[in-house]
């Protein structure tokens, strides 16, 4: 078990009050009425679900989604008693322990709607369920034609509550918005569908992140923010976003300097050659970290407020940085992967920019074998 006095030469850090500002920020542009319920799936990003979680519902966050019943159970057992919604997709197998957890499910297939019911059955109240629509996803829900049949011929279980009905944005942060425009007609349609058939839902929700900032219309009576609550975003320059700040930092400490001669090779495959008398660091950490092989030759990590180039190929547990021109660097000094040093300072775009990814893939991906740090400032 760790102690406070271990020392640990890598670590992320979570600066809660960046999270608090950017539920702030993000909350001033709803309309009035519409809730919030965050998005922590993936481990909140990367940030730690139930610190994330604790913070947030400090907050006045009144319910969380994650993906799966593993992640539900994981907030239940940390004591978080807000509702909890899954996300993903629910199997049978999995009934007993939605029920003994009390998570909500969302409902994306039409074949296993009956079977929730009939295995509701022994509870004294309908027991809630989201519904989810597939109106241009292409991945989980019902069609509209489900949807009509369902609600036409009345077969809808007594023994569950419909408390939501969601859909998914596929294309809210593209150029064109005709796509979202389009998702969101169809979307209409099948509210109205439900509620002409007598069914009153109190949460009507479609819109992640983006889609809640770029189509105000899409906002409902709830929204679901993920990577803008991190200090993200992958809306087009034209769309004014919300002031954010990045939540989460990396850093890490040079373990060894060694300097390599021209024409020496540096990490697996030499694909890094000196050219000159070189002064490399070795970080241990690599990409069974999260560090990403796409940056090997390509990435920067900051020290003494300074870039350092990669040098040679990621490797699973150590990355090796070029400090020949970083005057001072010493064994123990801090190097930043993502985060400020100095007058610099990387981010998760940027890393994204050099792997040709984005920012909540290189969130996500952060390993959990790097300790996480929560902070108030």
């Amino acid at each position: 078990m760790l102690t406070t006095s271990t020392f640990l030469p890598t670590s992320a850090t979570i600066d809660l009050t960046a999270l608090v500002h950017n539920l702030s920020q993000f909350r001033n542009r709803l309309v009035p009425g519409c809730d919030v319920m965050t998005v922590i799936k993936a481990n909140a990003y990367g940030h730690g679900a139930v610190e994330t979680a604790k913070a947030l519902i400090r907050q006045g966050v009144s319910r969380v989604a994650v993906v799966s019943i593993e992640e539900g159970i994981t907030l239940r057992q940390a004591g978080i008693n807000a509702p909890i919604v899954i996300l993903g997709p629910l199997f049978p197998e999995q009934f007993t322990d939605l029920f003994s957890h009390q998570l909500t499910p969302v409902v994306s297939d039409a074949a296993i709607l009956p079977k929730l019911g009939q295995a509701a059955s022994s509870f004294q109240t309908p027991y809630p369920i989201h519904l989810k629509v597939d109106t241009g996803m292409g991945r989980l829900g019902f069609t509209q034609e489900e949807v009509a049949q369902l609600f036409g011929s009345k077969t809808f279980p007594r023994t569950l509550h419909l408390e939501g009905l969601m859909t998914h944005l596929a294309d809210a942060d593209g150029a064109d918005p005709d796509a979202t425009q389009k998702q969101l007609t169809q979307f209409r349609h099948v509210i109205g569908l439900v509620t002409a058939n007598g069914f009153r839902v109190p949460l009507i929700h479609a819109a992640n992140s983006g889609g809640a900032i770029r189509f105000p219309e899409a906002q409902f009576s709830l929204v679901r923010p993920g990577i803008m609550l991190y200090g993200y975003h992958t809306l087009p320059k034209s769309v004014p976003v919300p002031d954010l700040k990045p939540v989460l930092s990396l850093r890490t400490s040079i373990a060894q300097l060694r300097t390599v001669q021209p024409g020496q090779k540096v990490s697996y495959n030499g694909t890094f050659t000196a050219t000159q008398a070189t002064r490399i660091a070795v970080l241990p950490i690599g990409y069974a970290d999260g560090i990403s092989r796409h940056l090997s030759n390509r990435g920067h990590v900051l020290i003494h407020g300074q870039r350092a180039p990669i040098a040679g190929l990621v490797c699973m547990d150590m990355i090796m940085v070029d400090v020949t021109k970083i005057a001072g660097a010493a064994i123990g000094d801090e190097a930043v992967l993502i985060g400020s040093q100095g007058a610099d300072r990387i981010t998760a775009d940027d890393i994204a920019n050099w792997t040709g990814t984005i920012a909540y893939e290189v969130l996500c991906t952060i390993g959990p074998r790097i300790p996480r740090h929560y902070h108030s400032s």
